[in-house]
């Protein structure tokens, strides 16, 4: 088969196509062929060795397609079936072994591209709005990179629930989308001389003075100081992301000073800790598509030979919405 490899730490031109062995599936695992595969941020710092990794590997955690095999022990899903998975190394490949636990059906009305879209963003932004921040009518929610692929989901689903969005964006482009998504508000980062001291003026602005209930943070360092001084007194910071880097070590007592509020950083694993869970949630997400209540923007799609110009773009954020390899 097929596969994109790191053949060591570094920028995207580290990821070269190989051929590899195709592998067989072991106990309790079924093989699926790929249709398409995600790219997400945690590819490139696992790529970059942001995350350590052993080298070489094979890219992506994430994708969708269709079963071909069935290793010991399994039963279901069966030869032929549709199934999306996250958190599955080795998925930037024609061929992936899927432990059955992580195997997410996939409705007949959802395409393998966009079911290969939804596992980790598309969960990710069920969980956030769901648990993390369990988000309510008539809550003020701060939203950063709101046309990314968490992003637009997010806004989607919290709009659902009957919150004001102020989104946060850097480009014409974008503040349509975010727009179009639900954001009730929406500011271009990129027209401010300083996000720390002026995104959050802005904020408290839209909110009769008051600050956000919640910020919804995938950016990490670049801003997580607009972040914390945009909440209101007992406000939640849910920091799930650092595509600008990660935010160095904080001082408990800048969280009383910003009003007693609260700080988070969760992680997709520690919200799908059951297959229960997990089923649940991929239920909620998937539904939500196949009955038009949530709209997956695919931005950009790229071969799999051309992995690295889809990290180029991703990490270059020259994308809106999620980022697709096609095998």
């Amino acid at each position: 088969m097929r596969a994109i490899q790191a053949r060591e730490a570094g920028g995207p031109e580290v990821l070269e196509l190989v051929d590899l062995p195709d592998p067989a599936p072991g106990h309790g695992e079924v093989l699926v062929r790929v249709g398409a595969a995600g790219v997400n941020f945690i590819d490139t710092y696992r790529r970059s060795g942001t995350y350590p990794m052993p080298f070489p590997h094979v890219v992506g955690t994430e994708g969708a397609g269709r079963v071909v095999a069935l290793g010991e022990g399994v039963t279901q899903p069966a030869i032929g079936d549709r199934v999306a998975w996250s958190d599955v190394p080795g998925s930037y490949a024609e061929l992936v072994a899927v432990p059955v636990d992580r195997a997410l059906p996939v409705p007949d009305e959802v395409s393998d591209d966009v079911a290969a879209a939804l596992p980790l963003q598309g969960m990710t932004a069920q969980y956030l709005v769901d648990a993390t921040y369990p988000v309510q009518r008539g809550d003020q929610l701060l939203v950063h990179a709101a046309a990314g692929g968490v992003g637009l989901l997010l806004v989607q689903l919290a709009a659902s629930r009957g919150a004001r969005i102020i989104a946060t964006v850097g480009s014409t482009e974008k503040e349509t989308l975010a727009r179009g998504a639900g954001a009730d508000v929406v500011i271009r980062y990129d027209e401010l001389d300083d996000v720390a001291t002026a995104l959050p003026a802005l904020v408290r602005e839209a909110t009769g003075g008051e600050g956000v209930h919640a910020v919804y943070d995938g950016v990490g360092v670049a801003t997580f100081d607009a972040s914390l001084a945009s909440l209101r007194r007992r406000g939640t910071l849910v920091l799930f992301g650092a595509s600008s880097g990660p935010v160095p070590p904080v001082d408990p007592q800048r969280l009383n000073r910003a009003g007693s509020v609260y700080l988070t950083r969760p992680t997709l694993g520690d919200y799908t800790t059951t297959r229960e869970e997990l089923l649940a949630r991929a239920r909620d997400v998937f539904d939500a598509v196949a009955h038009g209540r949530l709209d997956v923007r695919i931005g950009a799609r790229f071969g799999l030979a051309d992995a690295a110009e889809a990290h180029r773009a991703l990490e270059g954020r020259a994308t809106t919405g999620k980022v697709l390899l096609e095998a």
